[in-house]
């Protein structure tokens, strides 16, 4: 079986993979589509609710987002489990119906299946990792919202470390700093690392 997503019965839904493959320390490149590629919805506000709902997903079920991006029909994310009870079919079902509430507000909403792609072993070798996060970085330049190499500067582009607000995807130093946060995670927990300063 290979990791990524394979087309039945309805033209339009996606079969997911076995669930171990979203469970633990799974990679996983979500894209969530708006209903009709519908647009207007996205705002500073919605943005805030936005990594507000995430951060309490990140939380609750154990996982870091080193890169988002979302555009103003459509949303990426890559999600990394840092647990091994870390589940993100889970994670997703919590996130997707906690969103659902604002954008029920603004009258519009999520379409019914979100799209993965678990990454595969040698897409989690930091090379071509950090390439997918450029590539989901340069979602903005790609569709015209910013210039040509001026993606930095799209302000709904970030990262969700909980519990490292001052770790940000535009400093110099930020991917050295995610692995050795993603690293310490990994072996220790959330919670005991708050104590110590491992951003430095």
């Amino acid at each position: 079986m290979t990791a990524s997503n394979r087309y039945k019965g309805r033209e339009d839904h996606l079969r997911r993979l076995d669930p171990r493959f979203y469970r633990g320390h799974a990679w996983v490149h979500w894209t969530l589509s708006m209903q009709h590629r519908s647009t207007g919805w996205l705002s500073p506000e919605f943005y805030y609710k936005f990594r507000e709902l995430l951060t309490h997903t990140m939380f609750r079920y154990s996982i870091v987002c080193p890169v988002y991006c979302v555009m103003p029909d459509h949303l990426h994310m890559i999600w990394l489990g840092t647990h091994a009870g870390s589940d993100q079919l889970n994670a997703m079902k919590y996130f997707r119906k906690q969103l659902k509430r604002p954008l029920d507000l603004l009258g519009h909403q999520l379409h019914y299946q979100s799209y993965d792609h678990v990454l595969r072993d040698d897409e989690r070798l930091e090379t071509a990792f950090v390439n997918l996060a450029e590539y989901i970085m340069r979602n903005p330049e790609r569709k015209g919202l910013v210039p040509h190499d001026g993606y930095s500067e799209y302000k709904y582009t970030g990262n969700l470390l909980p519990g490292y607000p001052e770790v940000t995807l535009r400093e110099p130093q930020y991917w050295e700093k995610f692995w050795k946060l993603y690293s310490f995670l990994r072996k220790n927990g959330a919670f005991r690392s708050f104590d110590e300063d491992l951003t430095t």
